[in-house]
């Protein structure tokens, strides 16, 4: 049996169960194990020795740090894109209706940390916010003050705010899509920003080809059509 060891974006366990099937049911003899954590903490992981074959990263900046480092079997593949919105519990407590909202004071808001990909998304998200017609001055700055936890990944931020733990977060779609008892107060397409989802195969990786195989398969047409089923996109051209 030839037991391929993936480590993955949190905010890729949903589909990456459907992919990891696929994948298996039509190669008997290969099984992946995938781990999953911010892609921050797993380019650590991998720069500290941890075995693996395969780094699927929330952005492109995890895998070309890799490759800088000559830690990677060949270049960063980019195979997805996914974009942002607000989630709030069902309930929606705070009665966040838009999204301007997340900047009125008391609103409690969970967000993942500083080094994790989504934050960075998150930000570019909030000022490019600010500057609409309608918004405060000082907007991005009063949701940041409205931050009243940071999370490890961006499925913890999702879990916060299912549990009522907070009012708002803004996390990928693809979460928002698989999670169940939250509701999304959409982001407007000019503000808004496109994740783009790199994979690398590792250097000293057991299988290699199998890897590169996986990674390909996952890029292309049948690996995107089980991505779009939870909100992903094609990577931008």
């Amino acid at each position: 049996m030839l037991a391929l060891t993936v480590l993955a974006a949190a905010s890729l366990a949903t589909p990456l169960d459907q992919l990891r099937s696929a994948w298996e049911a039509s190669r008997p003899g290969v099984s992946i194990t995938v781990a999953t954590d911010s892609s921050t903490a797993l380019r650590v992981q991998i720069e500290q020795g941890a075995p693996a074959d395969l780094l699927l990263s929330a952005d492109s900046a995890n895998p070309a740090a890799l490759a800088a480092a000559g830690l990677t079997d060949g270049a960063p593949v980019p195979f997805a894109g996914n974009r942002l919105t607000i989630i709030v519990p069902d309930a929606n407590p705070a009665s966040i209706d838009e999204p301007s909202d997340l900047a009125r004071a008391g609103v409690r808001i969970v967000a993942a940390g500083r080094e994790v990909p989504l934050t960075g998304y998150a930000t570019r998200v909030l000022n490019r916010l600010a500057t609409l017609p309608g918004y405060r001055d000082g907007f991005a700055a009063a949701c940041e003050a409205n931050v009243v936890s940071r999370e490890d990944n961006a499925r913890a931020v999702v879990a916060r705010v299912e549990l009522g733990e907070a009012d708002a977060g803004i996390v990928y779609l693809s979460d928002a899509v698989a999670a169940d008892r939250v509701t999304t107060i959409p982001i407007p397409d000019e503000a808004n920003v496109t994740a783009v989802y790199a994979g690398v195969v590792v250097r000293g990786a057991r299988h290699p080809q199998a890897a590169r195989d996986f990674l390909a398969w996952i890029a292309g047409p049948d690996g995107h059509a089980i991505l779009a089923e939870v909100g992903f996109t094609a990577p931008p051209a």
